[in-house]
């Protein structure tokens, strides 16, 4: 027969590892042999000794007065500073425009929202941010908390609609306010794009690379699954060519070549632009052997189904097929992606001022020789944080999705 004692003294016997979760998962993991405990005092030795000397760095040895001394050459390059509130208005749409999006596309304040919002809280914390720079950002997470409430008013059914016309809506708006009007009097004077620069045309190549890469892509992948000789010869033709292509070669190519394919009397085009189009067509190659390693991944069933209801090749490929291959390569769409904002870095070496570029300018400055480990610390963060949130809202939206489950 059991008692309330008796079962009190069987708990008092339990070892301790059952009692306390933690202690069991340590000792579970990390030392439950001789050879995993030997491996674990050695990694924390080792991380313990790397990390003594990186924070004595970071706080005793790092010449930090670098950043804030050049904070506006790095994140805007030669853009006028008294037109930097154009920057910040595209910033603030960008926050109202990504909290609407999201409201349209998921319709739920899900944990990713809260962390898209809370980014610009988060760089708030960053030290060599002024007051002026804290309250933008604060103003940013604001317009994407009510663009995301505000959204949730639209029609149901008009929402699909309303995301593609509203990002198109926002490019155009942001191209408008960052060039100006193509006169020098007025509200909004020109701006070169041969002067914007640091983190400022970094983000830009990335971004106007994506979403011009992501549909010349598509249609390359579907033009290389073509029936049609023709169409299916130019894609392959256009894909290896490319992908066996270095992108440095690209991008010296677009700053030599590109105006000898243009008509006499055509504009010389500015070297952003150059380097833009040597990007796209880069990405779009890749970006078309994803997505057809995806529409390979579809069974021929789904072609079949689709036929039998009576859809068209173009209706079963928008809304069968397509649909499916994009979702099977979400995580290597990403990583594309990822990896064309990190290649936005090769632009420097033609002679344009991306984030990079503004850096070696930096560092060939006299008053800040042998700063290179901080201006390069300091850049490799921005890329990370940059890079991070594009990975995490990629898994997000894989988890959303089910991507690898049946």
């Amino acid at each position: 027969m059991t008692t309330a004692a008796g079962t009190q003294s069987d708990r008092s016997v339990l070892p301790i590892t059952e009692r306390y979760a933690l202690l069991g998962w340590v000792r579970r993991n990390l030392f439950s042999d001789i050879f995993n405990s030997t491996l674990t005092l050695a990694a924390l030795v080792f991380i313990i000794v790397i990390g003594r000397i990186l924070l004595r760095w970071v706080f005793v040895t790092a010449e930090w007065g670098v950043i804030p001394a050049n904070f506006n050459l790095l994140m805007r390059g030669q853009y006028p500073a008294d037109e930097a509130w154009r920057l910040w208005l595209v910033i603030y749409m960008l926050g109202a425009v990504v909290g609407v999006l999201w409201q349209l596309i998921s319709g739920q304040f899900s944990g990713a929202a809260r962390v898209l919002i809370a980014i610009p809280f988060m760089l708030m914390l960053i030290p060599f941010f002024s007051m002026g720079t804290r309250l933008y950002l604060f103003i940013t997470a604001v317009a994407s908390g009510v663009g995301f409430f505000v959204a949730g008013y639209l029609p149901i059914q008009r929402r699909g609609r309303a995301a593609a016309y509203l990002l198109i809506a926002y490019l155009v708006i942001m191209l408008v306010l960052l060039r100006g009007l193509p006169w020098e009097a007025g509200p909004l004077p020109s701006v070169q794009p041969i002067v914007w620069g640091g983190l400022l045309l970094s983000l830009l190549l990335a971004f106007f690379g994506i979403t011009l890469s992501f549909p010349l892509g598509v249609l390359l992948a579907l033009g290389r699954q073509s029936k049609l000789p023709a169409i299916r010869v130019m894609s392959v033709v256009y894909i290896e060519f490319i992908r066996g292509v270095p992108l440095i070669s690209l991008l010296f190519m677009g700053q030599i070549m590109l105006q000898l394919f243009l008509p006499d009397g055509f504009p010389l085009v500015d070297r952003v632009l150059r380097a833009l189009v040597a990007i796209t067509l880069f990405s779009a190659a890749y970006t078309a052997e994803n997505v057809r390693g995806g529409l390979q991944s579809i069974p021929r069933g789904q072609y079949e189904a689709a036929q039998a209801v009576g859809l068209s090749t173009y209706q079963s490929t928008i809304h069968i097929i397509l649909p499916q291959a994009l979702r099977a390569v979400i995580p290597v769409l990403v990583g594309q992606f990822i990896s064309l904002f990190k290649d936005t870095t090769l632009v420097a070496l033609v002679g344009i001022f991306d984030l990079l570029g503004i850096a070696r300018t930096i560092l060939a400055n006299p008053d800040w020789l042998g700063t290179h480990q901080e201006v390069y610390v300091f850049v490799a963060v921005l890329f990370w944080i940059f890079s991070y949130t594009m990975s995490y809202a990629s898994r997000r939206i894989e988890r959303r999705l089910g991507v690898g489950e049946r």
